[in-house]
Formats: structure tokens, C-alpha cells, sequence
């Protein structure tokens, strides 16, 4: 991963490939944010003017090169958008330092060093700035030929992902400063590690091996893991997750993963949807609709990497998570629609389409979290496509048995800069669900059918259990260009909204 350092340096005398520079769009035209002083000084205080001639106008994310003044050591100054000029005396936003930095680590893919020169208020923005970095370099390269300098992987432009970045104006010694570039690497470190897996073709990413990653990460981490195969869930009666994987020659598993920390006093579980292919099953997906379907774990990615990283953050704050892993595939011995499956709560479901899955391997985990009576439970899931049509593809749903609650997990999500937007379960829903055979089925009503998802889950949940539900069908997989500090594929979606709500609970500020 492209390596962080801090730097008191002055722009002029800094030996790097580019100065990485801010710029706002102001009322009368591009504006040199905070930061730039010393490149601006070169350019006799023209820089703006310079930018602007060059069509540069501060827009997000707008990345514009120029050739670096005299008698600097850099060859090139790179101005990024930042968006629209904070008003007079407030600072810049910490996500559009993010996206900024993001963009300008993206295009600067095959330089060894860059100095970046961005707006630095407090700790928070060179936090921002360096998971903006981190981010924003990512490049998944593991299946591509050629290789880049020094055994690194080149990028889809030939070019190895920017190798470091020095955070201008961040003080080495300063223990806040140092904290914040400690705790940006090892939380994008691991999202980085669920994009990987994310972005990992379903012919090496199985449930078997998902759970094998799971491990290696756990020991080196020291979280106690613990993996239920086939024979185990069959002996424990997990019949959710069973039925989903059985139509497939890659058997399905559940994982534990165990963080502990002498001083918590909460615990937190987080449960995780791991579909590693999802074909449909028998209801079998329409041509076009199965080419990304790599991604159907990245709830259980996104579950993985939020435990590694509370671990190696050293919160205060016990962490379950909980990671329900199968491959829906048909075959004859798939389940079929009609068939009803006895799930680990003992309820039975009647399944009515074996492409709503993701619930039936969620609900065994749910109510396998209940048992250890936790402060709160997250599941995270890219579970429906009425999602996407509602929110679209950049933001995600939280739904929650618990208003305060919901509200909570949408302010930690805003605060980290993952677009979320609270949504209802209403009651009325839930008799769509009724089953003559069985205790409920498996859809409902066809409208508001990520809701209707969302009160299946419900009754999974154990009584007295506060409970929210991440819907991320939309934003865990990007089909479209990269943006800001988001890649083309994977996107690791929820990890630092999980990672929050941790911090929280560690200091107490989460109820």
C-alpha cells in the first residue's frame, strides 16, 4: 500500500515526482486554497489566473497539471478540485479533502513521491487527506501480466500505484498528527483487503477460501476465529445457509471472528452477507445480470475488515463478527422454490424465490449473534435491487428496530464520508410474508421489496436485541468510472461506517 509520512518541509526544497496543490471554486473563478502559499508565491500570486487559463475551475475532483515553477525540486504541480470555496472563516470539508486527495493519488499512478499541499486545519484533515490518499491510489492487479517496478503490480494504465505520499504541514511529532496517519492506514489497509477480495474472481474465491483468508488475517491479529463447515452447520441445524450453498460443489461455512479487549464494556456483533457467486439458484438471474455477482460478499468484506482493523486499532469495545458465506448456484441439489428449510432460530421458511438468498444465509447469523446477547448488532448485505432503485448506486440503506439507532449508524456514516439515508419498516409490509406452510416466506410484496427484506431480517434479530441493517447493494460495486477515492469495481462500502460505530461504542458516545 502507497506509504504515508508527515512533512514540515517547504514545497520549494521538497524532493518529489509532483506537489499535489487544492483549488476552490470561488464566486469570480478558480481560488488557491489554503496550503498552496508557497507554490502560489512562485507564481507571483498568479496561480489562480494560470489555473483558470488552463481550464481549471475548483470543480470536485478536477485534476489539472502544470509544470512546477522555477527553482522548485519537484517537477510538476498538480491542482485539484476541491469544490465550492468554504464561506469566509469555516474550513474545508473533511470528504471533499478526501475526494480530493483521492483524485490526485489516482492520476499521479506510476510517480514514486508526492508532496501534498492541501488544506490542513487539525488531525481530522490530514486523517482525511490520508485515507483520501490511501483510497485513491488502490489498483487491484493481482490477475494482469506485467508487472511494475519493483515486483509491484501496474495499474490498468501500465503504471504502478503512486508509491508515497508526504502530508505537507503535518507535524511527525505531534502525537495527534501521528495518530491520525496510524489510524488511516490500518483502516484502509483492510478496506483495501476487502476490495481485494471483492474484486477476486468467484473460481478462487469460494466460501472455503474466504474463510481461509479469515483465519490467516485472525492470527495475524490475534482475533479468535472459528469456522463451522458443512458438517458443523448441519449438526447445529443452520438451515438458511445450508439451503443456499447446497446447490453448489463449493460447501458453504460460517465464521466467527473474535476481538477482545481487556477494558471493553460493550460488545458489538456484525453479521455479514458472503455470497460469494450469486447465480439466482434455480429462480436463475436473466443474461446481463450475472457478470458482477463476484460481489455478493461484500457484506461479509466489509464484516471481515471492520474486525481486523477494530483489532489493530485496539479499541476498547468487544467485536463479533459474524461472516455467513455460500455460493447460490443451480443444480439438482439446489433448493428449490416451494421448498421450506428450518433455519437455526428453529422457525421455518417457505421459499418462494431462491434469488432472495442473501436473507436465509443473514438470518441463521442473526440469530446465531442473539445468542451471545450483544450490546447492538449490524448486518451489512447487498441484498435487493429495490435498494438501488430507490437510493441509486452511491448510497445505502439503514433500516433498525430502533429509531435512536438508525439515526445513530446515519450520522457515522455521514461523519466518515459513506453516503447512507435512513428507511422504514412498516408493519404493513409484513403480512406479504405470510405462508400457508410455513412460519413466513421468503418475499412478500414485490413494491418495496428492499423494506420487505429488511422486516424478514426482523425476525431473526433475538428479543431485546437493538439491531440496523445495511442495505449496500448499491455502492458496494462501482460498474461505472472511478471518482474521488472510489475505484472501479469494489469499493469496500460500509468498512469505515463499521470502524466508527466501533470507535463510538469504545468511548461511549454510542449509547
Amino acid at each position: 500500500m502507497t506509504a504515508l509520512t508527515l512533512s514540515t518541509a517547504a514545497a520549494p526544497g521538497l524532493r518529489a515526482d509532483a506537489i499535489v496543490i487544492g483549488v476552490a471554486k470561488g464566486a469570480k473563478g478558480p481560488v488557491v486554497a489554503p496550503g498552496a502559499e508557497a507554490v502560489d508565491k512562485a507564481y507571483d500570486g498568479k496561480l489562480a489566473g494560470v489555473l483558470e487559463t488552463l481550464g481549471a475551475s475548483g470543480a470536485e475532483g478536477e485534476v489539472t497539471k502544470l509544470p512546477a515553477p522555477a527553482g522548485f525540486k519537484a517537477p510538476l504541480v498538480v491542482a485539484v478540485g476541491l469544490g465550492a470555496e468554504p464561506d469566509k472563516d469555516a474550513d474545508y470539508d473533511g470528504e471533499a479533502l478526501r475526494k480530493a486527495a483521492g483524485a490526485a493519488a489516482r492520476s499521479l499512478a506510476g510517480s514514486k513521491k508526492a508532496a501534498f499541499a492541501l488544506p490542513l486545519a487539525d488531525a481530522a484533515d490530514i486523517g482525511a487527506i490520508a485515507e483520501g490518499a490511501l483510497l485513491g491510489a488502490y489498483s487491484f492487479d493481482v490477475y494482469k501480466e506485467s508487472k511494475g517496478t519493483g515486483g509491484n503490480a501496474k495499474a490498468k494504465n501500465g503504471k504502478a500505484p503512486l508509491a508515497e505520499v508526504a502530508l505537507l504541514g503535518g507535524k511527525p511529532r505531534d502525537k495527534e498528527h501521528k495518530a491520525a496517519i496510524e489510524r488511516a492506514s490500518a483502516v484502509c489497509e483492510e478496506l483495501n483487503r476487502a476490495r481485494d477480495l471483492i474484486n477476486m474472481p468467484p473460481n478462487d474465491l469460494n466460501p472455503a477460501s474466504f474463510a481461509a483468508e479469515a483465519q490467516q488475517a485472525a492470527k495475524e491479529h490475534g482475533i479468535k476465529v472459528q469456522v463451522l463447515d458443512e458438517k458443523a452447520l448441519t449438526k447445529g441445524g443452520y438451515g438458511g445457509i445450508l439451503g443456499v450453498g447446497g446447490g453448489s460443489t463449493s460447501a458453504p461455512r460460517l465464521v466467527k471472528l473474535s476481538y477482545t479487549h481487556s477494558k471493553a464494556s460493550k460488545h458489538l456483533a456484525f453479521v455479514g452477507k458472503g455470497i460469494t457467486y450469486d447465480s439466482g439458484g434455480i429462480s436463475l438471474k436473466p443474461a446481463g445480470h450475472n457478470e458482477t455477482m463476484k460481489c455478493d460478499m461484500s457484506g461479509a468484506a466489509a464484516v471481515f475488515a471492520a474486525v481486523v482493523a477494530a483489532a489493530r486499532l485496539g479499541l476498547e469495545v468487544n467485536v463479533t463478527g459474524w461472516l455467513a458465506l455460500a455460493e447460490n448456484m443451480p443444480s439438482g441439489s439446489a433448493v428449490r422454490p416451494g421448498d421450506v428449510l428450518r433455519m437455526y432460530s428453529g422457525k421455518t421458511v417457505e421459499v418462494l424465490n431462491t434469488d432472495a438468498e442473501g436473507r436465509l444465509v443473514l438470518a441463521d447469523a442473526l440469530w446465531a449473534a442473539s445468542q451471545e446477547k450483544p450490546d447492538a448488532i449490524v448486518d451489512v448485505a447487498t441484498l435487493t435491487g429495490a435498494m438501488v432503485l430507490a437510493l441509486g448506486n452511491r448510497t445505502f440503506g439503514v433500516m433498525a428496530n430502533d429509531d435512536a439507532f438508525r439515526s445513530a449508524v446515519v450520522e457515522a456514516a455521514e461523519e466518515v464520508g459513506e453516503p447512507s439515508w435512513p428507511m422504514p419498516l412498516p408493519e404493513h409490509l409484513r403480512k406479504g410474508m405470510d405462508s400457508p406452510t410455513a412460519d413466513i416466506a421468503n418475499m412478500g410484496e414485490r413494491m418495496g421489496g428492499g423494506l420487505v427484506a429488511g422486516l424478514f431480517l426482523r425476525e431473526f434479530v433475538g428479543e431485546g436485541i437493538t439491531w440496523a441493517h445495511l442495505d449496500i447493494a448499491g455502492p458496494a460495486f462501482n460498474e461505472g468510472g472511478p471518482f474521488g477515492y472510489t475505484p472501479k469495481g469494489g469499493t469496500g462500502s460500509a468498512v469505515r461506517t463499521l470502524v466508527r460505530l466501533a470507535e463510538l461504542t469504545a468511548s461511549g458516545d454510542l449509547g
